[in-house]
């Protein structure tokens, strides 16, 4: 009855598609970088001004238990693009000279550009190094996209920063210094792909990276202004941070900068959809708005134990909401994100749902909307999720699984892995490290010890643990986990 069920949606949804067009459906991806699940207006913030977010969460669907596929950068953008956890590519941490998405890995933009579609990228790829001085690894060329901009990493201070920076490369080609702000270069370069450069023939995927609200903040006035006053000193006090320690030196003169950048990201992405809409592209559009992992925090003793500082951080006031963790935690404030869904005539416009939508799932996804086949002869974690955006029920294998960045200071500050099955979340801990045993070592051969039981349904805060009334459901859990955790560590581990 339920494969009945999901042929009919499937039906229905091509129907719709066929009606509004002759051709398959775009698909735009716009991620933000550090975007809080509590930072946009449609989400409850109360302080910053997100109008196209907002009118855009009213076209479609809002996504109220979205998840990156990583609780860290490099991690969640490479489980976007190949539906895999990204412990199975070797994304235990961040992109670095030995870690980088790799040839046999195979991403949506070459699944797309196999179905006839035109692939672009614009903004942060940090899966690979784009400048070709040193190494080289395969790039957004190699891996599927036809046409892009991008930058390896952020606008650091030393690439220009957000504001003139100079580290983009087109095609492969340093463009040198360009005086705009980082959002602005990228969103108006995919503009003027849009309506200029690609061919209007065929089907198209744009992969959308900014670097916003990620460091180093720096917005132009206009927009940090109108967050200088009183009021907003009064609700920043009343501003949850996922539970999790901030700086005792006063760093509040800066809050202004990123909500001002929030403000400006919005702007840049309505920019963007006006486009789109004067291009007559709307209806034929599946436009998906989502951000990589949790909100970043300022350095505290905590995470450094005084040994070291990032002042740049002092900017991030970023929230999860009510939910419990941050950027790099596997509490759910450390990767449920926001998640905003149009296609219209098929995705009810107003609408909410409650489905856990992961990361994971976009390139499944997608492959169902335009009938291309998912990778075979590899583990993709992901499943096809579109009946999430309809708020309907989806089917999974294995339950979702998060872990931890593996790195010298995150193992030693909060748990390693988290996996939800239906509303319950487990949260464990590896095995206690013992003296003289390296980090590496510990990560390879530890499995999960400790653990903590959560019902987000009813404790998204994750402040009340259940696991000692539940050790029947806590043992099932473990064992699952276990086993995902070995399996998918031990496949990157191999890479």
């Amino acid at each position: 009855m339920k494969t009945c069920l999901r042929s009919l949606v499937l039906l229905l949804i091509a129907c719709s598609l066929a009606q509004a067009s002759d051709r398959s459906p775009n698909v735009i991806i716009f991620l933000a970088d550090d975007l809080g699940y509590g930072d946009l207006a449609c989400y409850g913030n109360p302080i910053v001004q997100t109008p196209h977010l907002d009118r855009f969460a009213s076209e479609g669907v809002r996504l109220t238990d979205c998840h990156s596929g990583g609780t860290v950068c490099s991690p969640s953008r490479a489980a976007l693009l190949t539906g895999r956890n990204p412990y199975r590519s070797g994304f235990f941490y961040i992109h670095g000279k030995d870690t980088y998405l790799k040839d046999e890995e195979i991403t949506l933009a070459e699944v797309l550009k196999e179905k006839g579609y035109e692939t672009g990228f614009w903004g942060k790829w940090h899966l690979s190094t784009l400048e070709k001085t040193h190494y080289v690894h395969p790039g957004p060329s190699e891996q599927g996209f036809d046409y892009w901009m991008g930058t390896t990493l952020n606008a650091f201070d030393k690439l220009g920063g957000p504001r003139r920076p100079k580290a983009f490369i087109k095609n492969g080609e340093p463009v040198g210094t360009v005086d705009a702000w980082y959002c602005d270069v990228i969103v108006d370069d995919a503009r003027d792909w849009l309506v200029n450069q690609r061919s209007k023939q065929k089907p198209f995927f744009m992969y959308v990276c900014s670097h916003e609200p990620h460091t180093p903040i720096d917005p132009p006035t206009e927009y940090s202004n109108r967050y200088d006053n009183a009021k907003v000193d009064q609700l920043e006090k009343q501003t949850q941070y996922g539970q999790i320690s901030r700086p005792k030196k006063d760093i509040s003169g800066n809050k202004k900068d990123y909500y001002g950048t929030v403000n400006q990201l919005d702007d840049a992405f309505g920019r963007l959809m006006k486009t789109l809409e004067e291009e007559g592209l709307e209806e034929n559009t599946l436009v998906l708005f989502t951000s990589d992992n949790g909100p970043e925090t300022p350095v505290t003793l905590a995470e450094s134990l005084g040994q070291w500082e990032d002042p740049i951080r002092d900017k991030c006031f970023g929230t999860p909401g009510v939910l419990r963790g941050m950027k790099r935690y596997p509490y759910e404030g450390g990767h449920r994100v926001p998640g905003l869904v149009r296609l219209p005539g098929v995705i009810p416009a107003g609408t909410e749902s409650n489905v856990l939508f992961n990361g994971t799932d976009i390139l499944p996804t997608v492959c169902g909307l335009v009938g291309a086949e998912a990778p075979a002869n590899r583990n993709v974690d992901g499943v096809d999720a579109f009946d999430a955006f309809l708020g309907k029920k989806i089917q999974r294998g294995d339950s979702a699984i998060w872990f931890y960045p593996h790195h010298g200071d995150t193992w030693f500050r909060m748990p390693q892995i988290s996996m939800r099955k239906g509303d319950l979340t487990l949260i464990a801990w590896l095995q206690e490290r013992t003296e003289g045993v390296s980090l590496d070592e510990w990560f390879a051969t530890s499995d999960p010890d400790r653990v903590a039981l959560y019902d987000v349904s009813v404790d998204p805060a994750q402040s009340n643990d259940i696991a000692e009334e539940n050790s029947g459901i806590v043992s099932s859990m473990k064992k699952e986990m276990t086993a995902l955790w070995r399996e998918m560590r031990d496949e990157g581990l191999s890479k």
